[in-house]
């Protein structure tokens, strides 16, 4: 077997990108689910699929999280549940998604090695859980790859196939064992060369930390230090981008060229998905892959606002730069608190086609009778009769078959994109305690991307290796912690031809080693924001002075942080209300060459960071038609296939709201084929929505 061409040092596999070129249907939408044949208590594969396409399903997604049920013992093979649904579903007409199953190792293989399971900070992890092996572990690597190519030599001229996941929702699991610890060891030699580099570089001198020598190269599970943490971080997300390239490989060998590679994404977690991942890089795994895949749950109920939605669309279409993607999970029922309302299921399903999703596809088809995730319901109830989602889930079917030719494929092009940094998040968390506070870098860059969203600011996402930043007029830079020189010089510059800038506190103030800059903070950036400081403190009973942003007095909330900014060439545009502080501003903006730049020293409540980027929105002419709408309305459009423009209206509220159309032209509602002129009065029903399609 073409085994991991490297298992030493941290996988390095070269991926052409030429072979990168399959896609997802383009004309229709997919509409789908996860089905699992091996879970079900009985035999209703007809059954179900008989519901499915009453549904209008037309795709479903099975076998990545089954390893044990397709080799059931060392090289013994049983294909037989993938075999009957592949079967099944062609003959219905119902496409198919195939994914590795290689994040949830079957049991024969922890016990033949016990190696596989990995050794994280808190020590060795347990056979039963999934995501619990460490993806380096050579025997691990072998019996992945093998049960790879045996699935795909298997499946690969099965016509009801149109693409495969590889693993699923991968990460790093946090996998330090002695093997990593290893890797690690090469990854430094090949970076730093010396040992004395990298005590130059990180500051080892402190606490006795200096590596006098390769061999007294300490474990990374003990450090103390924020730039090993880091540099350890960013090693581990290598980890994963080069384990995912290698599975695409693999399965390329086999696919035929209509066929598609996808990933299945996820995010930081707080009980949904919330922001940034921090233990995957996004932009650098996703380029193995000819489309991106996410999985995206979210809030329902009275706690639905769909800002988890449009998050995560637009993260996963800045993945492949504006290219369409797929939502491979989200919830139908879920959990208990998630069981949606009537009319949110068709609210939600359609904010995901807004935000450029050509799939949509739930977790799961039905609700399993045991384990883990016994309350995490699917689309039909454990009973496996219908419900009333389900029964909401059969009129998206019917809608997307109806006008999906006309919604799928929506191109949106946004002047607003969101500067976000893995190395800059590490660096952030590892700081957390250090000022008393439990805040984490998303909850800093979330609200912000909340704000825009609820101004209906469309937005894109950059990272550090994103090379067309000029073509945006504003861009948010949220908690730039760690930044490298080039990076920092890159949006000066991007300032002083023109651009926006919109800096929070935290912002240059280390280098990419973690190393905090000796210079006058905020380091490079201080001569674009025109603005010093040598001090910060954790704000307590201080808000800021005047009122200056019209919130009204109570909601001039300062959180988690506080800079005491001083002007050099900035104008003030905020001070702190406070007896010791009140000669610091607060908020600041600089004139620098063509364009401004915007500086935040403190943490605003959510109602003043919605003032403060409005005023930067209209600074860069970005106030426009959209903006007169305000959550919970929320409007969203792009370019078809067919060259029109597509609008969509959005009521995320429990109550029926009235507006003026003046967004865009006459047009056609696609769902009630009504017309829609422009400045009419627009009735909105209880988590209701409106499709046009403008003349």
């Amino acid at each position: 077997m073409n085994l991991y061409k490297k298992i030493t040092g941290f996988m390095a596999l070269i991926l052409t990108v030429s072979s990168i070129n399959a896609q997802a249907p383009k004309n229709e939408l997919l509409y789908g689910v996860a089905y699992y044949d091996e879970y079900m208590p009985y035999d209703r594969l007809d059954k179900d699929i008989k519901m499915m396409k009453d549904a209008g399903i037309n795709v479903v997604r099975i076998a990545e999280s089954t390893w044990s049920t397709e080799e059931p013992k060392d090289n013994v093979f049983d294909f037989s549940h993938i075999d009957r649904v592949l079967d099944a579903m062609h003959k219905a007409g119902i496409k198919v998604i195939i994914g590795t199953p290689t994040y949830a190792v079957p049991a024969w293989l922890v016990k033949k090695y016990p190696e596989i399971l990995a050794t994280t900070q808190m020590g060795k992890n347990q056979y039963g859980a999934r995501q619990n092996m460490d993806i380096t572990n050579k025997d691990y690597l072998f019996h992945a790859e093998r049960i790879i190519r045996k699935i795909m030599e298997h499946v690969k001229d099965h016509p009801a196939i149109i693409g495969y996941q590889v693993d699923n929702e991968t990460k790093h699991y946090g996998t330090a064992g002695a093997n990593v610890q290893a890797q690690f060891v090469q990854y430094m030699k090949a970076k730093f060369k010396t040992t004395e580099a990298i005590n130059t570089a990180f500051g080892l001198d402190y606490w006795s930390n200096r590596i006098n020598s390769w061999e007294e190269f300490p474990s990374m599970v003990g450090t103390i230090n924020a730039g090993l943490k880091a540099e350890f971080s960013k090693f581990q997300r290598g980890l994963v981008t080069d384990f995912l390239s290698w599975q695409a490989s693999i399965v390329r060998e086999y696919k035929k060229p209509e066929q598609f590679v996808t990933q299945n994404f996820d995010f930081d977690w707080r009980g949904y998905s919330y922001g940034i991942q921090g233990d995957v890089d996004h932009f650098a795994a996703a380029k193995a892959m000819d489309i991106a895949g996410v999985d995206i749950y979210h809030p329902t109920q009275d706690h639905l606002t769909g800002t988890e939605i449009s998050f995560g669309g637009d993260m996963a279409r800045s993945m492949k730069n504006g290219q369409n993607y797929l939502v491979i999970e989200t919830e139908a029922q879920g959990f208990p608190q998630w069981v949606p309302y009537t009319g949110q299921l068709r609210l939600q399903a359609f904010s995901h086609i807004a935000s450029g999703a050509n799939m949509l596809e739930y977790w799961h088809w039905h609700s399993i009778h045991n384990s883990a995730e016994t309350y995490w319901k699917g689309l039909l109830s454990h009973d496996f009769q219908p419900n009333p989602t389900y029964n909401e889930a059969i009129t998206i079917g019917r809608d997307f078959k109806k006008i999906g030719s006309k919604i799928a494929s929506l191109k949106k092009t946004n002047e607003v994109a969101i500067l976000f940094s893995n190395e800059a998040q590490t660096a952030f968390n590892a700081f957390s305690f250090g000022w008393g506070a439990k805040e984490q870098y998303n909850d800093v860059l979330r609200p912000m991307y909340d704000a825009l969203y609820k101004m209906n600011v469309g937005v894109d996402f950059i990272d550090p290796s994103s090379s067309n930043i000029e073509k945006y007029k504003l861009i948010i830079v949220p908690a730039l912690y760690a930044a490298p020189d080039a990076l920092l010089q890159k949006l000066n510059a991007y300032a002083k031809n023109g651009g926006r800038i919109i800096y929070t506190f935290k912002s240059g103030f280390s280098n990419e080693n973690v190393t905090v800059r000796n210079t006058i903070q905020p380091g490079i950036i201080n001569e674009a924001a025109g603005v010093n400081y040598s001090q910060f403190v954790i704000p307590e009973n201080v808000s800021l002075k005047d009122d200056p942003f019209q919130v009204g007095k109570n909601k001039n909330e300062i959180k988690y942080w506080m800079e005491l900014l001083t002007p050099t060439t900035a104008k003030v545009l905020a001070k702190y209300d406070h007896p010791q502080w009140n000669n610091y501003a607060a908020v600041t903006q600089n004139n620098y060459g063509k364009g401004t730049v915007t500086y935040i020293g403190f943490m605003p409540g959510d109602n003043l960071m919605e003032k403060i980027l409005e005023g930067g929105l209209k600074e860069a002419g970005l106030w426009k038609e959209d903006q007169k709408l305000h959550f919970p309305f929320i409007t969203k459009s792009g370019i078809n296939n067919q060259g029109k423009t597509i609008r969509y209206f959005f009521n995320y509220s429990g109550e029926a709201k009235t507006f003026t159309y003046t967004q865009g032209k006459n047009g056609t509602d696609l769902l009630s084929l009504e017309k829609v002129v422009k400045n009419s009065e627009i009735n909105l029903a209880p988590w209701g929505m409106l499709v046009i399609e403008e003349n």
